[in-house]
């Protein structure tokens, strides 16, 4: 079972940076995909970033140039640095880890984090 916990939330004023982190408890080559979701109130969790095992990246568009999704397989960790924050992107991010097995049909299993809180605001 993967555990993820994540960490590095907290307050920043419009314009500045947070870097979040996600720790698994354990090691991630497995994981065929890994991604930050944020959640407001009212608002359905949104995808942010995600990268693959290969290490090919995706991004929102609301956030294209601004933030960055890395991985550290050898620290089984994954990572999000934020840039150029607006208050928009206050949410709850959500560290997510997907694994998929093929059998006689394709199984997903989905990990995710407790969240941290981001808030924007000046």
């Amino acid at each position: 079972q993967v555990q993820l916990v994540e960490s590095g939330g907290g307050l920043v004023q419009p314009g500045g940076s947070l870097r979040l982190s996600c720790a698994a408890s354990g090691s991630i080559d497995s994981i065929n995909s890994m991604g930050w979701y944020r959640q407001t109130p009212g608002k359905q969790r949104e995808l942010v970033a995600s990268i693959s095992s290969g290490g090919s990246t995706n991004y929102a568009n609301s956030v294209k140039d601004r933030f960055t999704i890395s991985r550290d397989n050898a620290k089984n960790a994954l990572y999000l640095q934020m840039n150029s924050l607006k208050p928009e992107d206050t949410a709850v991010y959500f560290c997510h880890a997907r694994r998929v097995r093929s059998y006689s049909v394709l199984v997903y299993y989905d990990y995710w984090g407790q969240g941290t809180q981001v808030t924007v605001s000046s």
